[in-house]
């Protein structure tokens, strides 16, 4: 190993905010206020709804309140993959039919060109690069469950993507003993931190309110509570994913579950030479416990994983600071699928949370009994889909207030979808650490007994999850 762990820059937030630099902070709320929608969580979601309605309705009063400051949570910290996935669709073609789950779908699809458009037409340099999306086999059991979701994509209307055999994959990216890929158009690579600066710029350029660390403690109807002050609103919208188990009622909303990255020193050019990768797509893998990975615009790697999945108490992390074993699990993955990099240092390493429902199901909701709303739900996806439930959020507030009528965002499967809590601690914790452990253990078994059936313990552990 070429870099020990005191030389990484462990936490900070993320590699994102080391490379362009912290925000400055802006003011918190000063005393009672009153908007006409106030939003709860300065992410990626809160921006983008507050972006949308007031585009739609520049007359309203919308007021934004973040604890720390925009961007702190998911949105600083992911992995900058900008795909038309979304979390719970097969779940929705289930409850509402396959029609239903493919116009979600064909949504999510139109929304990674939704989100490219209006960063350009606002003048956000994010380092976007639509290079798609490839994910890659390196078992034959992977190999087996890559063509079966190459198929299952092609179902729901995805006729533009792509099967690679092994020499084809090869020409795309030299990831050792991958046996084959599926690629798909509907994805970019992206800078979360550059991307949510111009956004929270953006928004406040249109007259959008935003007070930083002004910690909301509780969501009432018509309330958003905080130590500072009392912000009160017909529309009271909850957009904190993974820090909603924070807030006073919710503890067993969402799970936090937490992902952890690290990011490469920058590659020189015979180092790139012999990895390939030069048409910037985004990396994904059909290991049970998959990585994800992007190649920077300054020449790193940043690849991520789950390290240690789940606090006990859902707690979530302050600064992202990640476990040495984690950084090291990483650091293996990222030498595995290249073993030509084994003497790149890695500079920096960070973790955050995001928002996993009991079901997998992200989710919109506006109660019209009490004006109380909420997005998200991501479990991981959330770049992209941020847009689309904003986009949702904002329509079905027109909807209610009267300025507008029903929308085909607005009838779209995840509107309204209502999810049980999760279970009580110790279970929880139990629940998650054992998931974990076995899909872990199933990929591990399946690279060293290689075999075209995925390993039952996978099995054993998607029941545990709820996702099957």
């Amino acid at each position: 190993m070429s870099s020990s762990a005191s030389s990484v820059v462990n936490g900070g937030i993320s590699f994102w905010y080391a490379h362009d630099g912290l925000p400055a902070v802006r003011e918190p709320l000063a005393g009672d206020a009153s908007a006409d929608v106030v939003i709860v969580g300065g992410g990626y979601t809160g921006l983008w709804t507050a972006y949308y309605l007031k585009k739609a309705a520049p007359f309203l009063r919308v007021t934004v309140l973040e604890q720390k400051f925009c961007g702190y949570g998911a949105s600083g910290r992911n992995g900058g993959w900008l795909y038309n996935g979304v979390a719970g669709r097969d779940r929705y073609a289930a409850l509402h039919g396959r029609e239903a789950a493919v116009r979600l779908q064909q949504a999510m699809n139109e929304t990674v060109d939704e989100v490219v458009a209006v960063t350009r037409a606002e003048g956000i340099d994010a380092d976007l690069h639509k290079g798609g999306v490839l994910e890659v086999a390196t078992t034959p059991a992977q190999l087996a469950r890559l063509r079966a979701f190459h198929e299952h994509e092609l179902s729901y209307g995805e006729k533009d993507r792509e099967l690679y055999g092994a020499g084809a994959t090869r020409e795309r990216i030299r990831v050792v003993d991958a046996v084959g890929s599926t690629w798909t158009p509907h994805g970019a690579r992206l800078h979360p931190v550059k991307l949510v600066k111009g956004l929270a710029a953006a928004v406040e350029a249109l007259g959008v309110e935003i007070y930083e660390s002004t910690p909301v403690t509780e969501i009432r109807p018509k309330h958003a509570v905080t130590p500072y002050g009392t912000v009160r609103a017909p529309y009271v919208l909850r957009c904190t994913e993974g820090f909603t188990a924070n807030l006073k009622g919710q503890r067993r909303t969402w799970l936090p579950m937490n992902s952890s990255m690290i990011a490469t020193a920058p590659l020189t050019e015979e180092q790139w030479e012999s990895v390939g990768w030069s048409g910037l797509e985004t990396l994904g893998d059909m290991a049970h416990a998959y990585m994800y990975a992007q190649r920077t615009a300054d020449g790193r790697i940043a690849l991520g994983g789950r390290g240690v999945p789940y606090r006990f108490g859902s707690r979530t992390d302050n600064d992202g600071r990640t476990q040495a074993a984690t950084v090291e699990a990483l650091r293996e993955i990222l030498v595995r699928f290249f073993p030509s990099l084994a003497g790149v240092a890695v500079e920096h390493a960070w973790s955050g949370v995001l928002g996993v429902p009991r079901d997998w199901c992200a989710t919109v909701t506006l109660d019209r009994s009490t004006g109380l709303g909420w997005a998200g739900g991501y479990v991981g996806s959330g770049v992209a889909t941020t847009n689309l439930a904003a986009r949702t959020l904002r329509d079905l507030v027109q909807l209610d207030s009267g300025q507008a009528g029903r929308t085909d965002l607005t009838e779209l499967p995840w509107v309204n979808h209502k999810v049980r809590k999760w279970e009580p601690e110790p279970l929880r914790w139990l629940g998650v650490q054992g998931m974990y452990a076995t899909y872990r253990a199933a990929d591990q078994r399946e690279r060293l007994h290689p075999s075209t059936t995925s390993s039952r313990l996978a099995q054993v552990a998607d029941r545990v999850a709820g996702r099957h």
